[in-house]
């Protein structure tokens, strides 16, 4: 059996350090937004011939200095391509760098996203994850209600949420410094992915919660709580980690194969699944025994 518990300390110190990164690098650059948060425009371009690569496109557009140009692949016969603008003059010399080059090309749409829906967008994106993480709590709290000792139900709630403030923290730094460095931009997706991190993540740590709530009705009183806590880790622990690779699987040949078009959601939920399997394994456990010792430094 591992005495995974005793490692709470290291555990803590490279959590807090991972934490404390990210806040600083959204501090200093924060994130960079598409055009779902920023305003912009996306025009979906038809060919009748031969789609030219995404590269051809960017080359052609890019005496234009187009910020947060993407262009992707729709079907067989369309491009995709957004960027942040929506001025008609800004509009017409794409349209016209596009004609020139490729005078068959037809305009099969152009949406507009004003900055004030997009800013909307953002605050209801950043209101979801907060009512997630409330409504996580409040669900944690009242499945763990008939279990009170050694600790407070509601403090199973409180751990499970801390753990997933860690994981979504350390996933927005990582793409804060990705976007300062690489320019990788976020958008609806990458809140989709922040919402599926936290499903994920509180899915792991229930599991490792539920069998210590097993041990303890089960067990003996006169067994320590940080020994039952460590049991409950020990006897969960393939199945966390064998579920866990079998996601991060999944998502790397989604990474790897899928396209642009989800490559940075891909890499979103490579991060968070990776660390909410690390997170629920020594942090989210631990600090069910770290509450259970300031108790008794109390008493």
């Amino acid at each position: 059996m591992f005495n995974i518990i005793s490692k709470t300390k290291y555990a803590y110190i490279f959590s807090i350090t991972l934490t404390v990164l990210s806040v600083i690098s959204l501090s200093l650059w924060g994130l960079k937004t598409g055009i779902d948060f920023s305003g912009g425009t996306e025009m979906e371009i038809g060919f009748v011939d031969s789609v030219p690569a995404n590269q051809e496109i960017v080359a052609v557009l890019e005496p234009l200095n187009l910020s947060s140009l993407t262009v992707q692949r729709k079907g067989t016969t369309s491009l995709l391509m957004s960027y942040a603008s929506v001025e008609d003059s800004v509009n017409q010399n794409v349209w016209k760098s596009i004609t020139e080059k490729y005078p068959e090309a037809t305009q099969l749409k152009a949406d507009y996203r004003d900055s004030s829906v997009s800013s909307e967008l953002k605050n209801k994106s950043l209101w979801a994850l907060f009512w997630a993480a409330i409504g996580i709590m409040s669900f944690i709290a009242w499945a763990f209600r008939k279990v009170s000792r050694p600790i407070e139900s509601w403090k199973y709630g409180v751990g499970a949420v801390i753990a997933l403030i860690h994981d979504v923290l350390v996933t927005v730094g990582v793409f804060s410094i990705l976007g300062h460095f690489q320019g990788v931009e976020v958008g609806v997706p990458f809140i989709a992915a922040l919402l599926t991190i936290l499903g994920f993540s509180v899915h792991d740590t229930i599991v490792v919660y539920d069998r210590t709530r097993e041990n303890l009705l089960k067990g003996s009183s006169k067994e320590p709580f940080p020994e039952v806590v460590n049991r409950s880790l020990n006897e969960t622990l393939v199945r966390s980690i064998n579920t866990s690779l079998t996601v991060i699987i999944t998502l790397l040949s989604l990474y790897i194969f899928g396209g642009e078009s989800i490559k940075n959601f891909a890499l979103a939920l490579l991060i968070g699944v990776g660390f909410g399997t690390y997170s629920s394994i020594f942090i989210a456990s631990a600090l069910l025994v770290t509450s259970y010792e300031m108790q008794l430094k109390k008493k």
